[in-house]
């Protein structure tokens, strides 16, 4: 028998929460400088709840060949990637401000 979504009530397989909470959030995509010069990408405003941020920061490292990490509730790439990791996002459904 097929799983149930406890948020929607529907089959896992026709539970849309998380594509609904993909386009209500505003994801902020920016570039920082680190320590000797070092550019960071940072991705910031992905609600932990309704999303892995966990496999998503993965997926994203893979798409922009980068090393990174996903602490304190952002997602930090080694690099200036801010079109690409825009490009992916938007791709996934997400809104995304960059800033």
């Amino acid at each position: 028998m097929a799983e149930i979504c406890q948020v929607c009530g529907l089959p896992k397989e026709l539970c849309m929460c998380e594509e609904i909470a993909r386009e209500q959030q505003m994801v902020r995509i920016s570039v920082d400088s680190r320590r000797y010069g070092k550019m960071v990408t940072v991705i910031d405003g992905i609600d932990e709840n309704d999303i892995n941020i966990e496999d998503l920061a993965k997926q994203l490292k893979v798409k922009c060949a980068a090393g990174g990490a996903y602490k304190d509730g952002r997602i930090e790439l080694q690099g200036d990637h801010k079109k690409k990791v825009k490009a992916v996002l938007e791709e996934m459904g997400f809104r995304t401000e960059v800033r």
